[in-house]
């Protein structure tokens, strides 16, 4: 036997592992090299929707309105540019993420259209690795009601119900807020927006914050803030995803919008307290929403021609049907809502007593595309010190088109 023939090949067999070995080494450092010399500005995206509203079609009452939900409701409609979203968001560090959103379709009157304004501005700062537990800070939406969460490029309906938007007008404030959700959770938070099922995004299992209390992009007008707290809880049974939720908050508002010869507080500060109730079954395919929230805030009484504090309830439930056929989507909904109770936001903390009822479809043709056709029949009283005797009844067809990008 040539030994000699034996031990060659062994040394070279072993030359070649142990150069294969480095090679993996070195390719190893060098991604890791590369991952340490990601700069921050690498790692920004950015995406965005637009909506385009035309609410004039089958109008049966031009005095029909609504201030909070979409200033093109009533009158001489036309068409109208609901929202245009930019979004700046980006992981710029394992513990540190921030998310800046204007728009650029606010309305700062009937008259005056297409205003850019700041929506969110905050960072997350993760106190653990993973980020369970973090620190939200700047503004962003407060953590009260699943539909004021709910981005408005994935609801059903056009607009949020009254009864829990009365709440905190443009769903934002300024403020610090605390959440905590394991990893599980928080990726079941996300798949929820991400697999088209009408999630409300990762606000945790557990919230707790503070903040001004006189809502996003206005200044704080008393030494008080409002406090708010949260617990939901989503789960899966079989195939069917379900969440339950409890939230409340409490503080002091200051108002800024008074008619001349109404009566109200000396300092014009009022108690603000809320608790609401959340219900969610996924569509998967059949889905149902309900909220309600009861509590006490500034309301106008007409006996006394006063803005006094009063107790306030109110809520909705929407039922839907999601359908998937040759790459598209559609979803028919119907939604039932009431309300009576002040809005602190408007004039005078004008009174409500609002029942309606709001049949529609939204059809997805593709992910960047869809249509929402909804046909609403609305019953409102809204009465301020100049409007007393106010209450409308009507129904309209409305019709928004929505790009994403």
């Amino acid at each position: 036997m040539n030994v000699k023939r034996l031990v060659l090949p062994k040394i070279i067999i072993m030359k070649n592992i142990n150069l294969f070995t480095a090679l993996l080494i070195s390719l190893n450092f060098s991604a890791q090299l590369l991952k340490d010399t990601t700069k921050w500005y690498d790692r920004i995206q950015l995406r965005g929707y637009a909506q385009v509203r035309y609410n004039g079609l089958l109008q049966t009452n031009e005095e029909l309105e609504c201030e909070q939900c979409d200033k093109s409701w009533g009158g001489e409609n036309k068409f109208f540019i609901r929202r245009v979203r930019l979004i700046f968001y980006g992981q710029i560090s394992p513990r540190i993420y921030f998310y800046i959103q204007p728009d650029f379709a606010s309305s700062s009157s009937t008259t005056s259209l297409h205003y850019g304004q700041l929506r969110d501005a905050y960072f997350d700062v993760g106190v653990d690795q993973k980020s369970q537990f973090r620190f939200r800070i700047g503004q962003s939406k407060v953590p009260y009601g699943f539909e004021n969460m709910q981005s408005s490029q994935n609801r059903l309906p056009l607009d949020r119900n009254d009864a829990l938007n009365s709440a905190v007008s443009n769903e934002r404030d300024l403020g610090v807020f605390f959440y905590w959700a394991p990893s599980s959770k928080r990726k079941l938070f996300s798949s929820l927006v991400r697999t088209g099922l009408k999630g409300s995004g990762d606000y945790g299992v557990f919230g707790l914050g503070i903040y001004n209390g006189q809502t996003a992009n206005r200044p704080e007008l008393n030494a008080n803030k409002h406090i708010v707290s949260r617990f939901t809880y989503p789960f899966e049974i079989k195939k069917q995803i379900i969440e339950t939720g409890i939230q409340a908050y409490t503080g002091k508002v200051t108002l800024t919008s008074t008619s001349s010869g109404v009566s109200y507080a000396t300092d014009k500060l009022y108690d603000d307290k809320r608790v609401a109730g959340t219900f969610v079954l996924y569509p998967k395919p059949f889905g149902l929403l309900a909220e309600y929230t009861v509590g006490k805030g500034p309301q106008f009484d007409k006996t006394i021609d006063s803005i006094t504090t009063q107790r306030l309830r109110g809520g909705y439930v929407t039922a839907s049907y999601m359908l998937n056929f040759k790459n598209n989507i559609l979803i028919p909904f119907v939604r039932y809502q009431v309300y009576q109770g002040g809005k602190k936001h408007e004039l005078d903390a004008r009174s409500y007593h609002v029942e309606e009822l709001e049949i529609g479809t939204e059809w997805q043709m593709s992910k960047y595309f869809e249509l929402v056709v909804m046909y609403t029949m609305s019953s409102r009283r809204f009465e301020d010190f100049t409007n007393q005797d106010n209450y409308q009844r009507g129904n309209l067809l409305r019709i928004q088109a929505q790009v994403n990008f």
